[in-house]
């Protein structure tokens, strides 16, 4: 199936690893020339833009920036637009799983979640509608969310499962906004995942998280970036304020 992405640009944040990777090969795959945000790991960065390039013969780019940071924001649109032309595609997807229960979590803790995990992809989705409006152009925004955002939290990560609540009422609100102009807003909802975010949790606990599982296995973060890669496409076109359920049956929502 062509998903008519070859030619556009994406900005991905968080795209030096784990489902970030995933998803920026999966966009790259398809075409789309790829803007890969890092805030730390210049080298891995790097090395997925190398492959980018080289595997899938798209141009592309290393984008450092604190998304929580506004004028970090800013200029990784720049960096985009400047090198790859403006972007078309937004995913949001950088963020932070941090473990502790609320009798332990400081305010410094809560505070650092919720800028990560929320006001961060607030920050790049203000930035992008910002210029497709003013462009007159459109554009797709996918924000990652998590089950936890229904769910809650048992395990320790309540600040996240606060943060993620909030940005799947934020993909509702913006897509409303900004659906009659052109510009598509949702959201994928990942189970757990093979990634360094949660080996940790993985190893402590794997039959533990196996159990809370229908499909009774750890997800490959390619099978989520599929479905990230699909909202961001044309064949997505009449998809506006979804949370689409990725977790193997943990949601069912």
């Amino acid at each position: 199936m062509d998903l008519n992405l070859e030619g556009k640009t994406a900005l991905v944040t968080g795209g030096s690893r784990g489902l970030g990777r995933a998803i920026c090969l999966g966009l790259a795959a398809e075409g789309a020339a790829v803007a890969v945000n890092y805030r730390r790991q210049g080298a891995e960065a790097a090395e997925v833009v190398k492959r980018l390039q080289t595997d899938c013969g798209v141009r592309a780019i290393a984008v450092c920036g604190d998304v929580t940071r506004p004028e970090h924001v800013v200029r990784m649109f720049d960096q985009t637009e400047q090198q790859l032309g403006p972007a078309d595609v937004l995913i949001n997807n950088a963020g932070m799983w941090p473990t502790a229960y609320v009798h332990q979590i400081t305010e410094e803790d809560w505070n650092h979640t919720l800028a990560v995990n929320l006001t961060g992809p607030f920050l790049a989705c203000r930035e992008a509608v910002r210029r497709w409006l003013v462009d007159k152009r459109e554009g797709c925004i996918v924000n990652i969310v998590s089950p936890a955002a229904f769910l809650g939290s048992t395990t320790g990560h309540a600040h996240y499962a606060a943060a993620k609540a909030g940005l799947v009422s934020f993909t509702v609100s913006l897509a409303r906004e900004v659906a009659g102009r052109g510009i598509r807003v949702n959201a994928v909802a990942p189970g757990m995942m093979a990634t360094d975010m949660a080996r940790e949790a993985l190893e402590e606990d794997l039959d533990g998280y196996l159990r809370r599982i229908p499909l009774g296995r750890i997800a490959d973060p390619t099978e989520v970036a599929n479905v990230v890669v699909f909202l961001a496409s044309d064949r997505a076109s009449y998809m506006a304020g979804a949370t689409v359920d990725v977790s193997g049956g943990m949601l069912m929502r």
